[in-house]
């Protein structure tokens, strides 16, 4: 995949940039590295490969789930703008 001129411009105008000939011109070249480096990886052959959640074999910390005790219902609702019956109450978004 290559992009042209035309491409980095069109896309500079979906982004609301706005670039110079000259700077796109500069990131087309930018872009298009980058397609031939992801065109390189794709190359690569992972038949054999097992998928893994982490390159390094790394092991993700999780600490116990336990039960602990909360602040009280009066403290919680201290600072509430609005409440009733132990609930918040908000504005209405959808009517």
């Amino acid at each position: 995949m290559s992009l042209t001129l035309a491409d980095v411009h069109r896309i500079a105008q979906l982004a609301r940039i706005q670039i110079s000939d000259e700077q796109a011109r500069a990131t087309a070249a930018q872009l298009n590295d980058i397609f031939a480096m992801i065109e390189q990886i794709a190359q690569v052959d992972t038949t054999d490969v097992e998928p893994m959640t982490h390159p390094l074999d790394g092991v993700q910390r999780l600490r116990e789930d336990a039960v602990e005790p909360s602040l009280p219902l009066d403290e919680l609702l201290r600072n509430a703008p609005a409440q009733r019956d132990g609930l918040f109450l908000v504005p209405r978004v959808i009517e």
